[in-house]
């Protein structure tokens, strides 16, 4: 089947919206998940560490932030509802009744729609023969507010950045959501990239109870990420909490550098003024910005490994030779990805992040070119026009990428 065609139909059985459908060799289920720790997210005047049983008053400069009113996206991150009970899908080859083997799959910035990864989950639970669970990240596809995707709402927010910042890049009714809430609190990132992380222990330890009646309590995992997602697997398989990734092995496509080497300014991604904003507060200004947020800095500067992990994934100089001994020591279960022409996540800074500075890592990178026009964001178009070379093309990628995670 091209991959068109896959795309079409894998789109049109989820758009059904039933929590179970069968199509082709392949069973989806719509599954629910509640979140367990919108603690962390901004909104509250104090904030709390589970951990260490702490709580930490929230500084001025976020409560005031946080009360700003001058969009409607601006809401208080831990009441957003959505974020907090949301559904994930588990795609499987049908007919099997105790899976266990899984594959996480881990989605990039500012998306809405599983549709262009089910043709990819697909690929890889059929020559894997086994599951394959998309988890959204917070506040992405269903752990949004449907405010933020609504086009007129979002076509009247960017025509309202582009008149107060005259010389914003790529404001679209696409990103005016995602744009407007980093610019005016870039530490959104940090705090949602925790959440999702600790999502994500919880999930594996609600399976590991037997919550999924056909997942086998002792199924083994691997990771396979895109995008902004493969940061995320980078810190899970890093930090490698409780021993759970032991055995994983880490697959990243179009992904893999640490934040300051991207370069996210897209229409579909993120404007130019919500770049500046994040990467001032991420990477110039950083440890500035902590010793006003008692939280944060107890989280990135504590006995949190977590923490230490993802302040490492910032910006290349800062804890590198922590990072790159880290990457060391799981270089045989990391793998990548690269596109020649991919000017959002550049081939030669993966290979600077996971090779190192002095190139004395040896996580295989592959970088790839494809014969057709293709971006970042839509690697594999879904065109008719070019549908023979798309479905070539996918099929090396995901040939590649099955082989890694068959080891």
């Amino acid at each position: 089947m091209l991959y068109k065609d896959l795309y079409s139909k894998l789109k049109e059985v989820v758009d059904q919206n039933k929590s179970k459908v069968e199509f082709e060799n392949y069973q989806i289920s719509r599954l629910s998940f509640c979140s367990n720790s919108a603690y962390v997210l901004p909104g509250e005047e104090v904030r709390y560490c589970r951990i260490h049983d702490k709580y930490f008053k929230v500084s001025d400069q976020e409560n005031n932030l946080m009360d700003d009113c001058s969009h409607d996206v601006n809401v208080k991150d831990d009441r957003v509802e959505e974020n907090k009970s949301f559904n994930f899908y588990l795609l499987k080859p049908r007919g099997t009744h105790k899976l266990k083997k899984m594959v996480f799959l881990f989605h990039g910035f500012n998306e809405k729609s599983w549709d262009k990864y089910l043709p990819w989950g697909a690929a890889i639970a059929d020559r894997l023969k086994c599951g394959v669970v998309f988890f959204p990240l917070a506040f992405h596809m269903d752990r949004a507010p449907s405010l933020w995707s609504e086009k007129r709402k979002m076509y009247e927010l960017s025509n309202k950045r582009k008149q107060q910042f005259p010389n914003v890049i790529h404001s679209t009714l696409s990103n005016a959501a995602i744009s407007a809430r980093m610019q005016s609190l870039p530490q959104r990132f940090i705090c949602s990239g925790l959440q999702t992380y600790y999502d994500i222990m919880q999930l594996i330890e609600e399976l590991k109870s037997g919550r999924i009646s056909n997942i086998d309590p002792d199924f083994s995992f691997d990771i396979f990420a895109y995008s902004i997602g493969g940061l995320l697997g980078e810190i899970l398989k890093l930090t490698n909490y409780n021993g759970y990734f032991d055995n994983a092995r880490l697959c990243l496509f179009c992904s893999g550098p640490v934040f300051n080497r991207l370069s996210p300014v897209s229409k579909y991604i993120l404007d130019s003024e919500a770049n500046v904003a994040l990467y001032s507060y991420l990477v110039e200004h950083f440890d500035k910005f902590l010793i006003k947020d008692a939280y944060l800095n107890h989280c990135l500067n504590g006995d949190h490994n977590e923490g230490k992990v993802f302040r490492s994934m910032l910006e290349f100089k800062r804890l590198r030779e922590y990072r790159e001994s880290l990457f060391k020591e799981h270089e045989e279960q990391i793998y990548a990805i690269a596109l020649k022409k991919d000017v959002v996540i550049p081939a030669f800074e993966v290979i600077n992040t996971l090779n190192g500075a002095y190139r004395d890592i040896q996580i295989k990178v592959d970088v790839m070119d494809f014969d057709y026009p293709y971006t970042h964001e839509t690697p594999f178009p879904n065109n008719h026009k070019i549908a023979e070379k798309v479905s070539r093309s996918f099929n090396e990628v995901f040939d590649k990428v099955c082989g890694f995670l068959s080891q």
